[in-house]
């Protein structure tokens, strides 16, 4: 089999999600540099991440998406492009490809949200509010954010399995 027969050349879906990968980590350092440079840079955005209780919650949302989108995503896709050609198979399962895609990113954008809310309504109420109130307001986006990272997880977990199924018998195959 000539590359050009390849699976992996001739797949358009494949090819797609795993540009997919390659966009969303491109878009996702942009918006993660951004942020970054915003909080360094505007002094009163900077005093509040840094001194407000639950402020730092703000930081971490820019962590995640500086980790688990520009970081992971071009793993994912590296590790996606790679494989295929290092053991000479086609991707075990395009729609763990996709489901892998979308579940990573809906749980990745409710992490960012959540984290994001949290931090600025928690930010904002500490100036008032007695700490089991403030508690009170940031729980509830604190457990949405772990349902989003839960999805993550499980998307990794797809991610995880898809690639040791493609690897898997590969000298049998052969």
């Amino acid at each position: 089999m000539t590359d050009k027969q390849a699976p992996w050349a001739t797949d358009e879906v494949y090819i797609t999600y795993t540009l997919r990968f390659v966009y969303a980590c491109v878009i996702y350092s942009i918006i993660g540099f951004t942020w970054g440079a915003l909080m360094g840079g505007i002094s009163d955005f900077r005093h509040f991440v840094d001194h407000r209780l639950h402020g730092n919650l703000i930081v971490r949302a820019h962590t995640h998406i500086n980790l688990l989108g520009w970081v992971e995503m071009a793993i994912f896709a590296a590790v996606y492009y790679i494989i295929p050609r290092l053991v000479k198979r086609p991707i075990y399962s395009i729609g763990l490809v996709k489901a892998h895609f979308w579940i990573h990113n809906v749980g990745l954008i409710g992490m960012v949200v959540f984290f994001s809310v949290a931090g600025y309504l928690g930010g904002v109420a500490s100036q008032t509010a007695a700490p089991d109130q403030l508690e009170a307001i940031v729980k509830p986006w604190l457990r949405a954010m772990g349902i989003s990272g839960t999805l993550v997880l499980l998307a990794n977990f797809i991610w995880a399995y898809n690639i040791y199924k493609t690897c898997a018998g590969r000298k049998k195959a052969a």
